[in-house]
């Protein structure tokens, strides 16, 4: 039996659009009346700028306009102070609900400790490169003599060498020796004439000269025991030697016994 059996096609039409209307009705209601009612729909706050501000005044700060904070984020810069709110989310100007709450990255206290990188062996480009990266920062850069141009020999805090590897706050500033790229020019002869033979060792490595055949003799009068007596090439006015060369010696008194393994 048809619902509309008596009713002709015009009046099916009209019941149809009635109850189209109808529902339309109860739409629009649900989503206009309804929900803004039972949501407070359309009352928004404008986020207020709280970057730059402290952490121990957001509280009040954000209360007063019902809103609240969580701290996921936090990072060191040693030019800021501590608990200095750096980034916000959602952004100033933004609207938002009553009782939104806003993400923010606070400065920390304290730096936190990383492992130092390996420097040495490239160049001091790429070490710049790298500290930057580990938020770390570039200290003095001292040149010395080494055929290596531009290369980072050592790698220093605070005058001492630091490992790769061992601990280093972030922000700590890392001293590179870097080589000239000098050390095949010439220079004068360094005299170790009268020297003793360790402390002659020492300077001659310390401007790039190697140890060559060491000889042992009598001492003459007025020579003391252990010390150079005569060396090759010999130090003299115009007398020149490249880094890497070989400086023979010869040395007053007996030659040291080496132990038999």
């Amino acid at each position: 039996m048809s619902f509309f059996k008596s009713d002709t096609p015009l009046d099916v039409v009209k019941h149809l659009a009635a109850i189209a209307a109808l529902v339309a009705v109860l739409v629009l209601g649900f989503f206009y009346v309804y929900l803004p009612f039972t949501t407070n729909h359309g009352e928004t706050i404008v986020v207020p700028k709280i970057t730059g501000m402290n952490q121990e005044a957001l509280e009040d700060y954000l209360d007063e306009r019902n809103l609240a904070y969580f701290v996921d984020d936090s990072s060191y810069d040693a030019s800021v102070r501590p608990g200095t709110v750096l980034t916000q989310e959602p952004r100033p100007g933004d609207r938002v609900k009553q009782g939104r709450k806003i993400y923010i990255a606070v400065a920390m206290k304290n730096p936190p400790v990383i492992k130092m990188p390996k420097l040495t062996e490239g160049s001091v480009k790429n070490a710049q490169m790298i500290l930057k990266s580990y938020d770390l920062n570039v200290g003095q850069i001292q040149l010395v003599p080494d055929p290596a141009q531009n290369a980072v020999l050592k790698q220093l805090v605070n005058g001492k060498e630091i490992a790769p590897g061992a601990p280093i706050a972030k922000g700590t500033k890392v001293d590179l020796q870097v080589g000239d790229g000098l050390g095949n020019q010439e220079f004068p002869v360094p005299n170790v004439v009268n020297m003793p033979a360790d402390e002659a060792a020492t300077l001659l490595a310390g401007q790039g000269l190697l140890m060559g055949a060491t000889f042992y003799q009598a001492p003459e009068e007025g020579q003391t025991e252990g010390t150079v007596v005569r060396q090759r090439p010999v130090s003299a006015p115009g007398a020149t030697i490249r880094t890497g060369q070989l400086v023979d010696l010869w040395i007053a008194g007996e030659a040291p016994i080496k132990e038999v393994q």
